[in-house]
């Protein structure tokens, strides 16, 4: 059996470390050279000689890992990073009028996939330090519809236009106004007609140093979008933006699909996902160690196939257990406890304004918050976790609260000291379940931004409170990492019988997540109503309708799908006043 091992030099941590992993391997007992230590003092791991006995791995879990690679995987990887770093198998394949989705988990090599397609990383096929040309790469693909792509490309007939997955980055690189940054790229000459439909027009003039994140991300879409291009690529198009600018931005997307173009797109919130693409590969593998592309399924079939965890065609289960979305239970019977209400209350900020009708959260409640950006979520929250005062109104609250902010702080903190109580108190509940330990030794500005969003979660879980505030917790993490922390939460509101208010955008997450809805109502950036919490079904239903889009329940899986706009169901549930399911 083909395996693959990877090792990450960087954690490991000195060289008797080393030598005593080195010790251990059978392999080298036996007189035959499996783990060496090369001049550079890296270890290294002859996959050839590797029997796969997994005693390097038990010395150092988050350094080594080795993995036997399934049948179908029998050969040259499409690109290698290093002789024992991570293998892409495999690539999607770009469809001429349809919106190809890639769906998977992080670490699974969607960004290398991409960025091959968008010709920014030449495959090397497992040579190391070689960068292959287009005959090879024709050549490697004979026979397939990834050949006739690369085919175009060599030819130049194909043009890419490439959304990175970082929009961050761009105010890092780039200074001036957003008006001529979208200027350099306009090759169509159409700047303010797709700024009108992206609703970026106002921003026009701003200093791109200044404008929010999810302003940066329709800056990045548009300045994509500009370029004269037949294959356009998204790297995860919706992270920063609300529920409203996602669905807009989704049909933009859609739009540009047609006889002489195709799209591209990574996506990790599923409801998205399933609206904005026609067809659909899933990425499997094992993560930060390899990756491969199953073959192209109708959208709706993937997600199926994704939550089932199981590939028929290939024979590759990649997920113990399903993901099965059940009828929406509420919490165990409980007296309605009050734990905080309010009334009236008034808060100015700058030319912004926030307004409340009358509301409370019980004890024991899960609350979701649902609407725009910049109508007010965060700064109600922040008046809940004192963080901020209000001007006027009544606030009954008595209670310990816990906050994790949208926005994460990182420092040269390390992990195990930041969460010193959560180790001490809830291994089981929290530490384990959210995969912290591969962590702990790591310092905070040292992890990814989906590692960081987990640590906060587990450290505002682990404070001793009534009330959890967590302000978009879903941010930065993939779909399998979201149907996790939905479950870690309420398991979590359960035991503790404690009460939590989420403010979030991703609508399967708050879906399984939510006991209640509230809806923040109003004008982004000038004034916000919070209306609720409502029966999940009255605030889904009232949120939705103001979108104008529909949700089903989809009869296999269970999971909420959006109907196709002005399809017979669509207009079914419109006539009938239900947007939340039937």
């Amino acid at each position: 059996m083909k395996r693959i091992a990877v090792v990450d030099n960087e954690k490991l941590k000195d060289m008797p470390q080393k030598l005593h992993i080195q010790s251990l391997c059978p392999v080298n007992r036996s007189g035959t050279e499996c783990i060496t230590i090369e001049k550079s003092g890296f270890l290294k791991i002859d996959e050839a000689t590797c029997i796969g006995c997994g005693i390097c791995v038990k010395a150092a879990p988050n350094a080594i890992k080795v993995v036997n690679l399934p049948e179908i995987l029998d050969k040259n990887p499409i690109h290698r990073y290093s002789e024992n770093g991570f293998a892409l198998f495999n690539l999607p394949v770009p469809i001429f009028g349809k919106v190809v989705g890639i769906l998977g988990v992080n670490g699974i090599g969607k960004s290398t996939a991409i960025d091959i397609l968008a010709g920014m990383l030449k495959p090397n096929f497992g040579d190391i330090g070689k960068k292959s040309d287009y005959k090879e790469i024709i050549d490697f693909f004979k026979g397939t519809e990834v050949q006739l792509f690369f085919e175009k490309v060599k030819k130049g007939t194909v043009k890419v236009g490439y959304k990175p997955q970082k929009v961050d980055l761009i105010s890092k690189t780039q200074k001036g106004k957003v008006k001529d940054l979208l200027k350099k790229v306009d090759e169509k000459n159409r700047l303010d007609e797709i700024a009108k439909e992206l609703e970026i027009g106002n921003i026009l003039d701003n200093e791109i140093s200044k404008i929010s994140g999810g302003e940066l991300q329709r800056v990045a879409i548009a300045a994509t979008v500009l370029k004269k291009a037949n294959l356009y690529i998204f790297d995860e198009p919706t992270s920063y933006l609300d529920i409203k600018q996602r669905i807009n931005v989704s049909k933009f997307i859609r739009d540009l699909a047609d006889d002489k173009t195709s799209v591209i797109v990574v996506e990790h919130d599923l409801i998205i996902f399933d609206y904005i693409s026609d067809l659909s590969h899933i990425m499997f593998g094992s993560e930060d160690a390899y990756g491969s592309v199953s073959g192209l399924k109708p959208t709706k079939n993937s997600i199926n196939t994704y939550l089932d965890g199981y590939l028929k065609e290939e024979n590759i289960r990649f997920r113990d257990k399903k993901v099965k979305f059940e009828p929406r239970k509420s919490f165990s019977e409980k007296k309605e406890e009050s734990l905080v209400s309010w009334k009236n209350i008034g808060k100015k900020l700058g030319n912004f304004t926030l307004k409340t009708e009358e509301g409370k959260i019980h004890k024991g409640e899960v609350i979701g918050v649902l609407g725009e950006n910049g109508i007010g979520k965060t700064t109600f929250v922040k008046i809940l976790a004192n963080e901020i005062k209000k001007d006027e109104g009544e606030l009954n609250e008595n209670v310990k609260v816990s906050y994790k902010p949208q926005y994460l702080e990182s420092n040269d903190e390390l992990v195990i000291s930041v969460l010193d109580e959560a180790i001490k108190k809830y291994t089981n509940q929290i530490i384990n379940p959210l995969n912290i330990k591969p962590l702990l030794l790591k310092k905070l500005n040292e992890v990814s931004g989906g590692e960081l969003q987990r640590v906060a979660i587990a450290l505002c879980l682990s404070k001793e409170a009534d009330l959890y505030l967590l302000d978009e917790p879903s941010a930065y993490l993939d779909v399998e990492q979201r149907l996790l922390i939905s479950k870690v939460i309420r398991d979590f509101m359960e035991i503790k019988n404690a009460s939590a208010l989420i403010v979030e955008h991703d609508l399967l997450f708050l879906n399984y997540l939510a006991d209640k809805i509230m809806v923040f109502d109003g004008v982004p950036a000038e004034n916000g109503i919070v209306l609720g919490p409502y029966p999940m079904e009255d605030g889904m239903n009232m949120f939705l309708k103001r979108l104008g889009i529909t949700l089903r329940r989809d009869k296999e899986s269970l999971m909420p799908r959006v109907n196709k706009l002005d399809s017979k169901l669509d207009r079914e549930q419109k006539e009938k006043g239900k947007f939340y399911f039937v």
